[in-house]
């Protein structure tokens, strides 16, 4: 399959021409969530970024299947090797099981992502139910020489792997470096050779709750080693694309690909390393660790102290699409009411291109009006394929827009152009706004059942010169966000932007 798609590599440094190890088909890996709270708008960015990667794959003609997995277990505090798994804190504190936390937040968790229109992954699996898988891996590790079983704990020996390999390939860090910025006296790493070295396989103490039975010990799963496991299983040994957010290259990422070389020695387990930026909150990133999150619940209700109003989930999804995923999104509440008022004025595209007809037959066909629209309908997909530039889709989306009012309002004679291209440009645009970005229209069918008829009344009243029910008709529906427009061709509406 030809095509121009280019991607950034993290690993790489450079942007380059997507090719699959086995086209059509597409493997996708990306870092699901650890589920011990509900989602914040830190969280909703990479899975929007990957969904609208997926999404336009897809709309490529390529086969993919997306894997994105659900971390229940092995997740400690602080991301470290040492101290209690954070599910399992929150559930003592609650009085619940483990899993009675899993569930809870895994629900929460899809509710979330159905309302930002994120499509589900094609699996995914949960770290707990793949523990013969890891504990596979971590064999293969200690058959390598690249692992050593330490009080019935087994940590990877990243000296040892630095010999041969390249122990911070992906997030350029130099292992001496490393080793200088780490103190050998850290409580809790006496089991360990080496600081750097991290655990593949943890004994549990006493009072852990969540454990299984291994060869070395009963205990669970090193956080890192799950995702290794789990896209292993699904997508081979080698694969396409492993995606995250910017905060897991180091350590996670580092170590998935330490992990997976040590288990094969094969080269890296994924191809295209893709890491979206992070969103912050006055300058500084916005995560659980920090307290600085503010929930999607929340954002979707207006109910956190900073947020002067409730912002919907596809003003969510604009707001985070309208800057480069590679770029760092700096929440505030005039960032969401401007991605507000631009998401409001693509779906008024949508619903012009709905109603425009082409004129029966087409007028003298103005060359140059036809070659600036398939240039401007050529700059959707072109601002795509260099690597996933939603931010520059977006402005070519307006300036099509602009095009797409004029012919509506007359300005612009649609007959000037050929019936081809108009579709061609109808056909475009709509395309990428629902099934590549993944905007959808906001209203119930009620809802526009309701408006139709509120509407109706409208007409009747101007009809019969009763102007102060015309004039309240307008305000109320003003409120709502709604706007009339008296045309020539009759009474419309659109968005308030």
């Amino acid at each position: 399959m030809q095509h121009p798609l280019s991607l950034y590599n993290t690993l790489t440094r450079q942007k380059s021409t997507f090719e699959p190890l086995h086209s059509p088909f597409v493997g996708l890996y990306v870092c699901g969530p650890t589920v011990y709270g509900d989602a914040h708008l830190g969280h909703a960015r990479p899975y929007i970024t990957f969904d609208v990667l997926r999404r336009y794959m897809q709309h490529l003609g390529y086969k993919v299947r997306y894997v994105r997995n659900i971390t229940d277990v092995g997740h400690l505090q602080n991301d470290a090797d040492f101290g209690e798994d954070k599910i399992q804190k929150l559930a003592k504190a609650a009085h619940l099981e483990p899993m009675e936390v899993v569930e809870k937040y895994t629900n929460s968790f899809h509710k979330d992502m159905a309302s930002l229109n994120v499509l589900p992954p094609d699996i995914e699996p949960r770290a707990s139910g793949h523990i013969i898988e890891q504990i596979e891996m971590i064999q293969e590790i200690l058959a390598n020489g690249l692992a050593y079983e330490s009080n019935g704990s087994v940590y990877f020996d990243v000296p040892a792997y630095n010999k041969e390999h390249n122990y911070g390939k992906l997030s350029g860090r130099v292992i001496e470096d490393l080793l200088s910025n780490t103190r050998d006296n850290l409580e809790g790493q006496e089991e360990k050779r080496s600081p750097l070295d991290f655990a593949l396989w943890k004994k549990a103490s006493p009072s852990h709750i969540m454990r299984w039975n291994s060869p070395w010990s009963e205990g669970f799963p090193g956080w890192h080693l799950e995702c290794s496991a789990m896209s292993r299983k699904y997508l081979g040994t080698q694969f396409d694309i492993h995606g995250g957010g910017l905060d897991l290259m180091f350590p996670h990422h580092e170590c998935e690909i330490a992990q997976s070389q040590a288990s094969h020695n094969h080269s890296d387990a994924a191809r295209f390393w893709m890491h979206n930026n992070l969103i912050t909150i006055n300058g500084k990133k916005m995560g659980k660790s920090l307290g600085n999150f503010i929930t999607l619940g929340e954002l979707f209700t207006g109910k956190h102290e900073v947020l002067q109003q409730a912002y919907s989930p596809m003003t969510i999804r604009f707001f985070i699409l309208q800057a480069h995923y590679r770029s760092t999104l700096d929440f505030s509440n005039e960032g969401l009411q401007a991605a507000r008022k631009g998401f409001l004025k693509v779906m008024n595209g949508l619903r012009i291109l709905e109603q425009l007809q082409y004129p029966e037959t087409a007028g003298e066909i103005d060359a140059k009006a036809e070659e600036e629209i398939k240039k401007q309908v050529a700059e959707l997909f072109t601002s795509l394929n260099d690597d996933l530039n939603t931010a520059k889709v977006i402005a070519a989306l307006f300036n099509l827009l602009k095009k797409i009012n004029s012919m509506f309002t007359g300005g612009f004679k649609l007959e000037t152009i050929s019936k081809e291209v108009f579709e061609q440009m109808r056909t475009a645009y709509q395309t990428m706004v629902k099934d590549i970005l993944g905007l959808k229209e906001e209203q119930t069918a009620n809802a526009m059942d309701m408006l139709q008829l509120v509407l109706s009344f409208y007409k009747e009243a101007k009809e019969a010169k009763d102007y102060a029910k015309v004039d309240l008709i307008r305000a109320q529906l003003k409120g709502q966000g709604i706007v009339i427009k008296d045309m020539k061709t009759g009474i419309d509406w659109a968005y308030e932007e």
